[in-house]
């Protein structure tokens, strides 16, 4: 099933139409104009390819695409492209720190691509997989991944201790 919100004539029978512009974002047809959206995966993030958001540069959802192979070959082609950008994975080798301050937690983590620092929110936890590990989204959007937090090393894991059952 694919829902979209916005204005009539922003969908094809079988739901809407996306297209890649100019600048490489993805963008929904809504009527006359495109509007430029960005995607967020929602849950289960088990299952990534499905139940996609398309928001606009508000956070408003402008559409939902539940199962892209519903979708026009021209828009999943659009929306695979976007998937696949999004789709990156940070997989966290090592925690430095994690500092709480004014409603955000810092993080300062060694990954497998170098040194990262992100936020998240104070009430945003990681969250166990189905495979075991954790994984947590940042402010940005960003996913982090800890695919085995009880073999790092001992101060991630007494860094880690607070997030972990």
């Amino acid at each position: 099933m694919i829902s979209s919100l916005v204005e009539e004539g922003t969908s094809s029978e079988d739901g809407p139409i996306l297209r890649r512009a100019p600048d490489g974002r993805l963008v929904v047809i809504a009527g006359e104009r495109p509007v430029a959206v960005r995607l967020r995966q929602c849950f289960p993030w088990s299952e990534p390819g499905l139940h996609l958001s398309l928001r606009d540069d508000e956070d408003r959802e402008v559409a939902i695409v539940d199962d892209p192979a519903l979708l026009d070959d021209e828009s999943r082609r659009a929306l695979e492209q976007t998937l696949a950008e999004a789709g990156f994975v940070l997989e966290v080798t090592r925690v430095v720190s994690i500092e709480e301050e004014v409603e955000i937690r810092q993080w300062i983590v060694e990954t497998e691509q170098g040194r990262r620092s992100f936020q998240t929110h104070l009430d945003d936890w990681p969250r166990a997989l189905p495979s075991g590990g954790l994984l947590i989204r940042d402010v940005a959007g960003d996913l982090y991944r800890f695919s085995s937090p009880q073999t790092m090393d001992k101060q991630s894991r007494e860094l880690l201790w607070a997030f972990v059952d």
